[in-house]
């Protein structure tokens, strides 16, 4: 039987290491095992790569050097490996088959003698996210390996496997197995852990402005990267009202109410409402929010004839209404604005900087406005050259979010709850301009009731799918619009 694979793994806890090695050496299939290790102890493995970190341009290009076999199966995880039954024959049957260059497949966790789903959801086009789930195993082609190697153009110190996996992408399919193919099993299971590598925290910024720099490179191979966007809008005067908040709501009896009146205590210089879509609220949010309509001419209560709206679909109820205002101004019906002055200073840079949306920072805190970590959330990455593209990698760009109507009302909100204010900002960006404030607006409420609270791996797949869908449609979008203005 020819030997196919070489297996790489990172160094970590000793013990760890030697049971996964052990694991994988006899299998007929497995040519070589190399340790990725900072220092010269082998273990067990047939080699050593000195590297200093796992994720570094150059640990990927000393692999590349190293590889000698049809495949090569990469463990991205430092914790015990139990493979499947033929594992190893299923990844190469598959890989043969699909011709992918890139496979990877569910697997189980084990924990207290149980083993736990871990479902990955299929590889998109616009699946981009730096923090895509892979699971812990890539079984990678060593032609589209070398072939993505030499093209590697920038060397990273964070970014070397996400460069790899969109090199990859460029010329190969990434193929998901629906088939758990292995086990990893926790590290207190054989002893404390040792880490050798030191993992780094995707919230610091050197991670962020590489992986940004990754993705603006694979954006530009693939005939998707926006110049940046200098169209400015004149806005129209043909509105009663400046400016709209709009609140979609459903069973918030607890928080409509703070919500509520945090919009009516707004100082502006103009004139605003605030449109309440209820969305046949059955647990006295509806009351809540008739008493305050009947004190208050400027609330606009709607509660839509239709039963299959969205948060999205609420949006497209507010936003097509008549009396909403030129500008149409987000909050949520958990949240409120930091103090009376959000409005006017969201107002005051749409007309400023003459863009079609404007998006603000907010701090998260807990239900009695304590703040909780991370505390302020800015989304800084943001910059007028590249925001657009790298709007394509990160998952979200920010709140509160506010909209020049016209706009709204002509691209449409996907009628969805979930994404659908991620799915009108790419478009947004895709031709206008977005403007930024970077000081805090808005509390963003984290309690039990919160639809994004305590949510399980299936709704978290679905939710991260949706999204690289989203993102798809967006790439193909800006693939379009630079074909027909004879881009590469």
């Amino acid at each position: 039987m020819n030997k196919k694979l070489t297996i790489v793994i990172p160094k970590g806890n000793q013990q760890a290491n030697q049971v996964t090695i052990e694991r994988l050496k006899n299998n007929l299939l497995v040519d070589k095992i190399i340790l990725l290790s900072n220092d010269d102890d082998k273990l067990n493995a047939d080699e050593v790569i000195l590297i200093e970190s796992f994720q570094t341009t150059d640990t990927i290009k000393k692999i590349s050097k190293h590889l000698n076999t049809e495949y090569v199966l990469l463990v991205l995880s430092d914790k015990p490996i139990l493979p499947g039954q033929f594992m190893i024959e299923r990844f190469i049957q598959i890989s043969e088959n699909t011709n992918a260059g890139l496979v990877y497949s569910d697997y189980y966790e084990s924990e207290k003698g149980s083993l736990i789903s871990h479902q990955v959801i299929d590889y998109q086009e616009g699946s981009l996210r730096d923090d895509f789930d892979f699971g812990e195993v890539l079984f990678i082609r060593t032609d589209a390996f070398k072939k993505a190697v030499s093209r590697m153009k920038t060397d990273y110190r964070f970014a070397g496997i996400y460069d790899l996996r969109l090199k990859i992408s460029e010329s190969y399919s990434l193929f998901h197995i629906q088939e758990y193919l292995y086990t990893v099993e926790k590290a207190e299971k054989v002893g404390t852990e040792d880490k050798h590598f030191s993992y780094v925290d995707p919230k610091n910024r050197q991670v962020q402005v590489e992986m940004e720099a990754a993705c603006t490179e694979h954006l530009k191979a693939v005939g998707a990267y926006l110049k940046p966007v200098q169209k400015k809008i004149e806005f129209e005067n043909n509105f009663e009202f400046e400016a709209s908040v709009i609140i979609p709501v459903r069973n918030r009896v607890k928080t409509i109410g703070d919500a509520i009146k945090s919009v009516l205590s707004q100082q502006t210089n103009f004139k605003f409402n605030l449109i309440i879509v209820d969305n046949h609220s059955t647990d006295g949010t509806t009351d809540v929010i008739s008493k305050h309509a009947k004190e208050d001419n400027r609330i606009i209560h709607i509660i839509p004839e239709r039963k299959d709206l969205g948060i999205g679909g609420c949006w497209n109820e507010a936003v097509h209404n008549p009396k909403c205002g030129r500008f149409a101004c987000q909050l949520d019906s958990d949240d409120i604005y930091k103090d009376e002055n959000t409005l006017q200073t969201i107002v005051d840079t749409f007309h400023k900087e003459k863009c079609a949306m404007v998006i603000g920072s907010y701090q998260i805190t807990d239900f009695n406005l304590n703040e909780l970590p991370p505390g302020l959330i800015d989304h800084r990455e943001w910059t007028d050259e590249n925001g657009a593209n790298n709007a394509l990698r990160i998952n979200g760009l920010g709140a509160p979010r506010a909209f020049y109507t016209p706009i709204l009302r002509e691209i449409k909100i996907p009628n969805v709850s979930y994404g659908e204010d991620y799915a009108v900002g790419l478009a947004i960006s895709r031709d206008y301009k977005i403007g930024r404030i970077y000081h805090s607006l808005y509390l963003c409420r984290r309690w039990e009731g919160n639809t994004d609270a305590k949510l399980d791996l299936p709704r978290i797949n679905a939710n991260n799918f949706y999204k690289d869908r989203i993102r798809t449609i967006e790439l193909l979008a800006r693939k379009k619009k630079n074909s027909a203005k004879g881009k590469i």
